[in-house]
């Protein structure tokens, strides 16, 4: 019987890199991508392949460019799940932000949801099944002083779930979102570790969340019933 085939964007690292990991050790065949960590996500692979014995293609694509997105897909002629997890911030003031920072969160956080949905759903209609989970935030859904940019392309992202999930819905193909609260990565690691243990207080679970937690609700997400869509599901210890 033939692996189930995932799509994992931005998986070098962190929560990508933990989603990466628990799918293959679930049996899937992987293809995952990186904006720039070639060599590291190149040794996730050979550790996913040797210890879980599936396929791991690596590919290096700024999924926020639409013609690498498109070559990216030109090699995949099938596709069970895609999990959209490639994300940058941008942590300041919205007045010091230029036109090109502002416009690579969103191509990054934003635009490339769109682009691999667009090209993942003909290949999931073809098995009139699927499964799509995007990487959301909680400042999705509350929005974050000094992170103007990115609580917009998040919260563009939980819009985006909500109303893809009611197109695709007849056809068996879930769209689902993880509004992630603080989670132990590096994209946080920009704050002070005074910011950070302050953080910690508000945070009824007392602590950070860990990658392999967000990675094992992705998990269950892609073996979810299709009655479960359209949702935005958050893990965030309690905080919000």
């Amino acid at each position: 019987m033939k692996n189930k085939t995932a799509l994992i964007t931005g998986a070098s690292r962190g929560i990508g890199e933990a989603i990466a990991r628990a799918f293959g050790q679930a049996g899937f065949d992987l293809i995952l991508t990186c904006s720039r960590s070639m060599e590291d996500l190149e040794k996730i692979a050979e550790e996913i392949k040797n210890i879980h014995k599936v396929s791991c293609e690596c590919h290096c694509v700024d999924m926020g460019n639409y013609e690498q997105v498109t070559g990216l897909f030109a090699g995949i002629d099938h596709l069970d799940v895609l999990v959209n997890n490639a994300g940058i911030s941008y942590v300041g003031l919205l007045s010091d932000m230029s036109h090109d920072e502002w416009q690579k969160v969103m191509g990054t956080n934003l635009d490339s949801v769109f682009f691999t949905c667009k090209h993942s759903i003909p290949l999931m209609l073809q098995k009139h099944s699927g499964r799509i989970i995007n990487i959301s935030s909680v400042w999705g859904n509350n929005g974050a002083s000094m992170e103007v940019a990115y609580s917009a392309s998040k919260a563009g992202m939980n819009g985006f779930t909500k109303a893809l999930a009611k197109e695709l819905a007849p056809s068996h193909i879930t769209v689902n979102a993880i509004a992630c609260g603080v989670i132990d990565t590096a994209m946080n690691r920009c704050f002070s570790p005074e910011d950070m243990e302050a953080l910690v207080q508000e945070i009824p679970a007392d602590r950070l969340g860990t990658p392999q937690e967000v990675a094992k609700l992705a998990l269950s997400l892609a073996d979810s019933p299709d009655y479960l869509t359209g949702q935005i599901i958050t893990i965030d210890g309690g905080w919000y």
